[in-house]
């Protein structure tokens, strides 16, 4: 947080002021803090904003050269091999050069803790800052439209993160047909199918995701009863596994 005299950072427990000796009110502490959360929240915001222009626009992260190849972050060597070098201290050292023999095969140098390899690049960085202040407050505004664009993006980069483990997750039409026939069931099955797949992932990019979609479904279920807040704190494990996921395939392939 900052002094309110002088303006500069002290640290948050800070009763008084190092540098002019001021008090530092709880008011002041509180302000700081709800700025904070506030500066975070717009931050989320923005992001979604410019992934939702991008969709409409076409334009993503990635870079399309004139030979219709991607240049998303990799150091090519000249020799069709790049290093897009991740390092995990508790599972070893992680070399993900991705490595065209001629025949339109990878050899990924992963070793790894899952027994699987992530899957190659297709094309495009995944987004991994997505927050439950902005699916929140952009459903509202939206009266509920961008929450099922949210549900269709994420199913989208998990398959692309995920593939190769055997699974899909379902899109954005089945997700509201079958709610509807359901009675809303088949959501929280949606739910619970993406937490167990996230968690089941971990191990290829030598990540630990305790929370599984048993987790998420007795916060839909039983967290109901709290208030009603048991859906968002579901919701909010799965967009953090998520995130994790995602950035993961993205440091894997030099797209950081």
């Amino acid at each position: 947080m900052f002094c309110e005299k002088c303006g500069k950072e002290i640290p948050d427990s800070t009763k008084f002021c190092p540098y002019c000796g001021a008090a530092v009110s709880k008011a002041q502490d509180f302000v700081n803090k709800a700025g904070e959360v506030f500066n975070a929240a717009e931050q989320e915001l923005g992001s979604a904003f410019d992934e939702v222009k991008q969709s409409f626009t076409g334009n993503s992260a990635n870079q399309q050269n004139a030979g219709g190849q991607y240049n998303g972050g990799y150091q090519n060597n000249g020799a069709g091999q790049y290093n897009a070098g991740y390092q995990n201290s508790g599972a070893g050292q992680y070399n993900a050069g991705y490595q065209n023999n001629g025949a339109g095969q990878y050899n990924t140098g992963y070793q790894n803790n899952g027994g699987q390899t992530p899957p190659p690049y297709r094309g495009e960085k995944l987004k991994d800052d997505r927050g439950l202040a902005s699916y929140i407050i952009l459903s509202i505004i939206t009266c509920g439209i961008y929450g099922y664009y949210f549900i269709y993006k994420m199913a989208h980069d998990v398959n692309i993160a995920c593939d190769g483990d055997g699974e899909n997750t379902s899109g954005l039409v089945a997700f509201i047909l079958l709610s509807m026939i359901t009675c809303g069931i088949y959501a929280w099955y949606w739910y619970y199918k993406l937490g167990n797949r996230l968690a089941n992932n971990a191990g290829r990019y030598g990540l630990g995701i305790q929370e599984n979609g048993t987790t998420v479904l007795m916060w839909c279920i039983f967290g109901t009863l709290i208030c009603g807040i048991g859906p968002f704190i579901a919701m909010h494990i799965l967009i953090k596994n998520s995130n994790m996921i995602c950035n993961a395939y993205n440091r894997t392939h030099g797209l950081m």
